[in-house]
């Protein structure tokens, strides 16, 4: 009998400390979130720390909810995948919450919207759909981007694991063009003035947000992330923090303080 109750005893205490410290969503929980170091003003790391309006966003509202975050830095082609798997609790890189990708993972409401365009040396002259035949397209693998690349009739596109690297080719003059979300080109513009580039073909993304990625094994915690976006959206930390790292592109409408924000359905 007392070898019963020991071997039950262990196993109530093993059943204990499983349930505290593998759930995503208990109080105070660190969550490791999967997010990239080159993407300014987005999504970026300065002085060994990642930042950018998607990362603070995401602090602050890891901060309503009773949770913490370790970031750790990913490419973007694997990111979905780990997410799902649960190798990583949150994706924070700009993410588009399309259609295709709902199938993989489960997408927090929007807080952000942009448009995407093709940076190029100045004097390319590629305005158009229909200007990229034969030209080399350079893009992250795995991005919206890359899926907007594949639909420019007759350009050859070239992917690479981040920014950094496409950006790199561009200058070289190794790529024609290179497609990126608009905010992310006018940073990489706006550091290098030396560097005679444009901007060219451009399309906005307001039906696909961008959000933050969850594992659909996991509905507590997409619920914790849309609660404090939501809170953020009412009392204008949001629109404060869209403001302190996009200079010059205004917040959308409906993430103004006390505005709706942008809702995603998932799959």
């Amino acid at each position: 009998m007392r070898k019963l109750i020991a071997t039950l005893a262990a196993v109530a205490a093993t059943a204990g400390l499983t349930a505290c410290g593998s759930s995503s969503d208990a109080a105070g929980a660190t969550l490791r979130v999967g997010t990239l170091t080159d993407a300014p003003p987005s999504i970026y790391l300065e002085n060994g720390q990642f930042t950018g309006y998607d990362n603070e966003l995401l602090r602050d509202i890891a901060k309503r909810e009773g949770f913490q975050v370790e970031f750790v830095g990913t490419e973007f082609s694997g990111l979905l995948a780990k997410v799902a798997s649960g190798q990583l609790d949150i994706g924070s890189s700009t993410i588009s919450a399309t259609a295709a990708r709902k199938k993989t993972v489960a997408f927090s409401n929007g807080y952000d919207s942009s448009f995407t365009t093709v940076v190029s040396k100045k004097g390319a002259a590629l305005p158009a759909a229909n200007s990229f035949a034969g030209k080399r397209v350079g893009v992250v693998q795995g991005s919206v981007q890359d899926e907007f690349a594949g639909k420019l009739a007759g350009a050859q596109v070239v992917r690479f694991p981040d920014y950094n690297a496409g950006f790199a080719q561009l200058k070289t003059g190794s790529l024609d063009g290179w497609v990126v979300p608009k905010d992310i080109g006018q940073k990489y513009l706006d550091q290098n003035p030396a560097v005679p580039l444009e901007f060219g073909y451009t399309v906005a993304d307001k039906d696909t947000p961008s959000a933050f990625a969850v594992s659909k094994s996991n509905p507590e915690l997409l619920k914790k992330i849309n609660d404090g976006l939501a809170k953020a959206i009412a009392d204008g930390t949001a629109a404060r923090l869209h403001a302190q790292f996009f200079k010059e592109a205004p917040v959308a409408k409906e993430l103004e303080k006390g505005g709706p924000g942008l809702p995603v359905a998932n799959s």
